[in-house]
Formats: C-alpha cells, sequence, structure tokens
C-alpha cells in the first residue's frame, strides 16, 4: 500500500514524474564525478588534506551563493533556471577530463568551485519548485520518494561509479556524469508548468535589490524563530556528517579496502548511506504518518540514529561492521533531511520559499565546510586516529540532539507557520 502510494503519484502526475526523472539521472552521474574526483586527488597526492579542499571545493560555493540562488528562484521562472544550470554543469565537467597529471590538480578545484556555483541556484530553485507541481497533501510522500530516489541513485551510483572508476577509470565517470545533466535538463525541459513567481517581477537594479532581498529573507526568518530553528535542522546535522564524508575515504582506503581496491569499498560505504538515507524516511512516514506534529518527531529520531551510527563506526572491527554502521546514521541524515523540508515547503510563501531554502542551504554547507574542513585538519597534522575523531564527532551529535530535542519539546506538535 505505502509503495502504491508513490507509484500512484508518479502515475498521475506527468509534472512531478519529470522531475523525478531529472533527479534519478543528474544524482547518478553526481556519485560517479564524487568517486572519480577521490579517486583522482587521491591517485596524484595521497594527502587527507586535499580530499577536504575537495570537499570544501563543492561546499562553499554553496555556502556564497546559495543566498542569490533564492533571490533569482523568487524572481525568475524556477523551470527555466533548473534547465540553465544543468546545462551550464555538464560544459563544466566536461573540464574534468583535461586532468591528467599532478600540476593540474588546481584545476580540478576550479571546475569542481564552478559546477557547485552553478548547483547553488539549481538546489533552491528546485526545493521552491517541488510545491508548484506537486499538491499540498502529496508534499511528505513527493519530498520521500525524492529522498529514496537520492538515495537510490546513491547507492547505485556508488556501486557502479566505484565499478566504473576501478575499471574503466575517471575519464569514463566524468563523461557519464556530464551526460546526466543533459538528460536531466530534458526532462525538466517537458514539465508544463513554468514556476515563475509573479510577485517578485519587475524589480530593477538586479545586483542591488538581489542584496536587499537577500537581506529581506534574512529578516523574514529572523522573526519567526520556529521556523528558523528548522531551516537550522539540516545545519546542525551536517555539522556531524561534513567530517564523515572526509574520513569514509581513509577508513575505505587505508584501514578496510575491499580485496585491496579503497575505490570498491568506498563505493559501498556510499551504498549503504544510500540505503539508509532512501528507507529511513519511508518508514517512519509509514509509521507515523503525514501531519505536521509527528514531523518533529521524526527529525529526533534521525538525530538519535545519527549519533548512534557514529558511534558504530568508531568502535568497528570490520567492514561488515562499518557498513551497518552507515545504514543506521544514513537513516538519521535522511530522515532529518526529509521532515524539515516538508516543514519548511509547508510554512513558507510562495514568494519568500526560494529565499528560505537557499538560508538553510547556505547554512548547511557552512558548517559542512567547517566540519570538513576540521576532519582533514585532525586527520592530518592532530595525530588523532579515526575511531578517535569518531567519537568526538559522536559526542558532537549528542549535543545537536539535545538541543532539537529540547526545541520540538517546547513546540508540542504546533506547526511552523507563516507568522508563528
Amino acid at each position: 500500500m505505502l509503495v502504491g502510494s508513490y507509484i500512484e503519484l508518479l502515475r498521475r502526475n506527468a509534472s512531478f514524474r519529470n522531475l523525478w526523472f531529472a533527479r534519478v539521472v543528474s544524482n547518478l552521474g553526481d556519485w560517479f564525478n564524487l568517486l572519480a574526483s577521490a579517486a583522482l586527488i587521491t591517485q596524484l597526492t595521497g594527502a587527507g588534506t586535499a580530499i577536504s579542499l575537495l570537499f570544501l571545493a563543492r561546499f562553499v560555493p554553496l555556502f556564497v551563493m546559495s543566498p542569490f540562488g533564492g533571490v533569482l528562484a523568487d524572481r525568475f521562472d524556477r523551470r527555466k533556471i533548473l534547465i540553465a544550470t544543468d546545462l551550464l554543469r555538464a560544459v563544466t565537467v566536461l573540464g574534468f577530463l583535461l586532468i591528467d597529471r599532478p600540476e593540474r590538480i588546481g584545476l580540478l578545484y576550479v571546475l569542481t568551485i564552478l559546477q557547485f556555483v552553478f548547483s547553488a541556484v539549481y538546489m533552491p530553485a528546485h526545493q521552491a519548485y517541488v510545491p508548484a507541481v506537486v499538491d499540498r497533501k502529496d508534499l511528505v510522500a513527493a519530498n520521500a520518494l525524492d529522498s529514496f530516489t537520492w538515495s537510490t541513485m546513491l547507492a547505485l551510483g556508488a556501486l557502479l561509479g566505484g565499478l566504473a572508476t576501478a575499471f574503466l577509470g575517471v575519464q569514463a565517470a566524468f563523461s557519464l556524469d556530464a551526460l546526466s545533466f543533459l538528460v536531466s535538463a530534458w526532462f525538466v525541459g517537458r514539465i508544463a508548468i513554468s514556476g515563475s513567481v509573479k510577485a517578485a517581477a519587475g524589480r530593477h537594479a538586479l545586483v542591488r535589490n538581489g542584496l536587499l532581498e537577500v537581506v529581506d529573507g534574512m529578516r523574514f526568518l529572523w522573526a519567526r524563530p520556529a521556523m528558523l530553528a528548522i531551516a537550522l535542522a539540516k545545519a546542525g546535522g551536517a555539522l556531524i556528517w561534513g567530517s564523515i564524508n572526509v574520513l569514509e575515504i581513509p577508513l575505505a582506503e587505508n584501514i578496510f579496502p575491499f580485496n585491496g581496491n579503497g575505490s570498491l569499498t568506498l563505493g559501498l560505504i556510499y551504498a549503504g548511506v544510500g540505503i539508509g538515507t532512501g528507507f529511513g524516511p519511508l518508514l517512519l512516514r509509514a509509521r507515523l504518518g503525514d501531519h505536521h506534529s509527528v514531523m518533529y518527531k521524526a527529525i529526533t529520531i534521525g538525530f538519535m540514529a545519527l549519533t548512534l551510527g557514529i558511534l558504530g563506526l568508531a568502535v568497528a572491527p570490520s567492514l561488515g561492521w562499518v557498513l551497518a554502521a552507515t545504514v543506521t546514521r544514513g537513516l538519521g541524515t535522511g530522515s532529518i533531511w526529509v521532515f524539515s523540508t516538508v516543514l519548511l515547503q509547508v510554512a513558507s510563501p510562495d514568494s519568500f520559499r526560494g529565499r528560505v531554502f537557499a538560508f538553510e542551504f547556505a547554512a548547511l554547507t557552512l558548517t559542512q565546510s567547517i566540519s570538513t574542513l576540521w576532519a582533514g585538519f585532525a586527520y592530518d597534522s592532530l595525530g588523532m586516529s579515526l575511531p578517535q575523531i569518531f567519537f568526538i564527532l559522536a559526542i558532537a551529535s549528542s549535543g545537536a540532539l539535545l538541543v532539537w530535542a529540547l526545541f520540538a519539546r517546547s513546540r508540542n506538535g504546533r506547526p511552523a507557520v507563516v507568522g508563528d
């Protein structure tokens, strides 16, 4: 019955179906790109700090540009924004094919930054566009399916990307990623709903007024503490999982290489993340339902699972244990992501929705960048072992769990509606 509800949503809503297909192919290519980039850096440098720089090159543009991406999403046709950014990312990714020796490693970072500048414009537009193509009663199902799709493509893309990188080379992975953006743009182009925001039209001085609108968006959230807290939920989780993104690479390459191949282990780890983030929100939705009052509880459960998963990584004696802990912490991150997204989509007016999600995404990438940089530094320069770092992260995750649990209790099931 639960599976049938998602199939029915895709069957009867052609616009959402095309948006979903776009996510399928784009997410599949993304994981090919990440695994290929990580493998290439490992081959050319072998340093933990260099891996941290890769993640910073992915996160910092999201933090800097997301607020402006939110302004664009609130002023222009969101469907056209999605198509344009897909095409620009396809061209950018093709540039990765030029990186073939150590002295060109700087080009990888430059192209990664450029790719994620476009992603910073894409993400708020996508999150704000979903309510335009989906009825309000279907928002939880649509976001749960979106998360499941991301996770499934993570599991499949990570596994296939690891195989492709190990046996076909990084060039094939980068080429497939570029192709995925082109296919994604084609699917979005088939959507009939424009996604324009008429209330923002006709403004002048794009840059100057854009800055003012960024400030307006921040004021909007500041005046609504409950919405602000929800918008910071992902940032609290990212302060933890940003470090894990870095540490999984030496964990795979140096401690648990599968048949001596770290790329295959990394693919298995990402597959475990995909299983957890995909099925976690689906199971919680089946158990708790769609009402806004239970979403606070679902996020609390998410922080609990994240903490338990990190503790599992700290004491893992084998690859199987690592994968089980990874699935557990993936269940947590997926639940935090889906249910905080739905709460914001329901609470935000359309004219501010792009900026609300842009702020959320900027906060997320800021904490993720800090966490990523710290993990690389701790691993390279502080003489700490991976288990020690994971224990520290588990303590930090416990703190985030406590803060959210206290906030959720104070809400007592009340929605974070506009004017709250």
